[in-house]
């Protein structure tokens, strides 16, 4: 998926959240977003997902496949069968179980959900033993109501259902939040891995700035609502100017 952004801007009261006037997302991009709290991160995720509207400007999405050409997501739902996003756990419907949750989300998604339930690998699902791995034995088969999950478990639930779909947009907003070591670590195989193997434009906001330059191909910076650097990140070539811009 290609996104390009024109004059895209959005305000709360006097607070410029987002004011950038061209920026492209190309095919295939992995994309870390980085800044300081405040600087616009969420809010583009959440323009660009059409869960907010714009003041003025756009976001238009173009698919490789040729399905999608310039599409407007405030205008088309068209791209939201290509495109996977977790953010908060607004995403998660908490009166479920998590088994319920993503079994829910496999059908809408027309994908089985059986493989990953049972962490086995297999042709329906490469990616279940990493899943399995991620999920650590502490989120299916155990009859617990999402709402009473903790916040890291929560974070599990919401990033392999937006990765249930095969989307070819991943939108992860913090997605290593709450997160231990080795959780952390499973996730960026599962976003290298998923990408070597689909080709998928994926979007990943994080005040881990090592996890990003590990995962990402271009870096953009942001800092009230702008992006001020766009930093190519072949072999973590845009590790030195992060740490120098963020003192690190």
């Amino acid at each position: 998926m290609q996104i390009q952004i024109n004059n895209l801007q959005k305000s709360f009261g006097e607070k410029v959240a987002v004011d950038i006037s061209q920026f492209t997302i190309h095919h295939g991009d992995i994309l870390g977003l980085v800044g300081n709290n405040g600087a616009g991160k969420t809010t583009l995720f959440r323009l660009m997902l059409d869960l907010i509207k714009a003041d003025e400007g756009q976001v238009l999405f173009t698919d490789s496949t040729g399905q999608l050409s310039n599409i407007n997501p405030s205008e088309s739902e068209d791209w939201k069968k290509m495109t996977g996003a977790y953010i908060d756990d607004g995403f998660l419907i908490d009166f479920l179980t998590p088994d319920e949750f993503l079994d829910f989300i496999a059908k809408v998604n027309g994908v089985p959900v059986e493989p990953l339930m049972s962490g086995s690998d297999g042709e329906d699902n490469p990616f279940a033993t990493l899943y399995s791995q991620f999920a650590a034995g502490e989120i299916f088969d155990q009859k617990k109501l999402i709402r009473d999950l903790s916040a890291g478990n929560k974070q599990k639930v919401g990033v392999i259902a937006a990765l249930l779909g095969n989307p070819q947009l991943l939108v992860l907003d913090e997605p290593f939040n709450f997160l231990d070591p080795s959780s952390q670590n499973v996730l960026k195989r599962i976003i290298t891995q998923y990408h070597e193997k689909t080709g998928a434009t994926i979007i990943i906001s994080s005040h881990n700035l090592q996890h990003t330059v590990d995962i990402s191909s271009r870096v953009a910076l942001m800092e009230n609502g702008k992006i001020i650097k766009d930093l190519p990140n072949e072999h973590g070539s845009a590790e030195k100017e992060l740490e120098d811009y963020f003192q690190v």
